[in-house]
C-alpha cells in the first residue's frame, strides 16, 4: 500500500485481510478478516471494511462509509456488453452497505457507476453498472436498480422493488415495497405496485425535509394537474407554467417531466 507509514499505523488492518500493495488506504480505515482489496481501490478516512468484503476494480471510495460482511463493491458487470474494459466505481462519504450489497462498475471505457454521500443500502441491495444514485438515498432489503438508472437526492426504495434500465426517480420521492418500476417517477411522489402507479405526493417525506408548506401546496396542486385533470403530459405541463408559484421544487418538478425519457409513471385514476 502507498500511505504513509504514520497513516498505517492509525488504520486497524486484520492479518488475514488481502490488500493489494497498489491500493490507497487512509488514515483509520478499518478492514476487517479475510476481506479482500485490489490493486486500483482507493478507501478515504474512518471507512470501516468488515468481515469477508470485496472491493475491487477501480473503486474510490470516501470518508466514514461502512461496509457489512460480504459486500462486494466495484466487481465486473452482470452485463453481457462488457468486455473487460476500464471502468469505475465512486462512493461519497458516510454511506452505510449492509449484508451481501452488490455495487457493479460500469460497462464502458471510463465510464461510471457513481454513488453519492449519507446513502443506506440495506442487506441484499444491488446498483447496477452506470448507475447514478444521488444522496441521502435509503434502499430497503433486496431492492435493485438496473443498469443506467439515475436515483435523486433522498429517495426511498421499498424492500425486494425493482428499477427497470434507464429509468429516473426524481428527489424525494418514495417506492412502495415489492414495486415494479417501469416508467420514470417524478419528484416528489410516492409510487406502488406492479407496475407502479403514483398514488400521491410524499407529503410526510416533504415535511421531514424541510420543504415549506406554501411549496408543499404548489407540489400538491402540481400533482393533481399531472394526474387528476385528465390533460396528456405536454398539456399538464403548459398548465403548470400558468398555474403555479415559481420555486426551485416546482421548477425542479418541470424540468424533470420534459426531461423523461421513458414515459412518466401513471397515476392510480388513468
Amino acid at each position: 500500500m502507498t500511505e504513509e507509514k504514520g497513516d498505517m499505523q492509525k488504520s486497524m488492518i486484520h492479518p488475514t485481510a488481502i490488500i493489494d500493495p497498489h491500493a490507497k488506504i487512509g488514515p483509520g480505515v478499518k478492514i476487517g478478516p479475510y476481506a479482500v482489496i485490489g490493486p486500483n481501490v482507493e478507501i478515504g478516512e474512518g471507512t470501516e471494511v468488515m468481515a469477508h468484503v470485496v472491493i475491487d476494480g477501480w473503486t474510490t471510495i470516501g470518508k466514514y462509509c461502512r461496509f457489512f460482511p460480504s459486500a462486494s463493491i466495484g466487481s465486473e458487470p452482470q452485463d453481457l456488453k462488457f468486455n473487460g474494459e476500464k471502468s469505475y466505481v465512486t462512493i461519497g462519504d458516510y454511506s452505510v452497505f449492509r449484508e451481501f450489497v452488490t455495487v457493479s462498475r460500469a460497462t464502458g471505457e471510463e465510464d461510471v457507476t457513481s454513488i453519492g454521500s449519507h446513502c443506506l443500502f440495506q442487506a441484499c441491495t444491488h446498483i447496477a453498472h452506470n448507475c447514478d444514485v444521488g444522496n441521502y438515498v435509503i434502499m430497503s432489503n433486496c431492492a435493485g436498480l438496473a443498469g443506467h438508472v439515475t436515483i435523486e437526492d433522498r429517495v426511498v426504495i421499498g424492500g425486494i422493488a425493482g428499477v427497470h434500465q434507464f429509468v429516473k426517480v426524481g428527489r424525494n420521492s418514495m417506492i412502495g415495497g415489492l414495486a415494479k418500476v417501469v416508467q420514470d417517477i417524478p419528484p416528489f411522489v410516492i409510487a406502488d405496485g406492479q407496475p407502479a402507479r403514483c398514488i400521491g405526493l410524499n407529503s410526510v417525506g416533504l415535511s421531514r425535509a424541510g420543504i415549506p408548506e406554501n411549496i408543499r401546496s404548489e407540489l400538491k396542486k402540481a400533482f393533481r394537474i399531472l394526474y387528476r385533470s385528465g390533460l396528456n403530459l405536454g398539456q399538464a405541463i403548459a398548465e403548470m407554467e400558468q398555474e403555479l408559484d415559481s420555486s426551485e421544487e416546482v421548477e425542479h418538478f418541470l424540468r424533470f417531466l420534459r426531461n423523461a425519457e421513458r414515459g412518466i409513471c401513471r397515476g392510480t385514476k388513468e
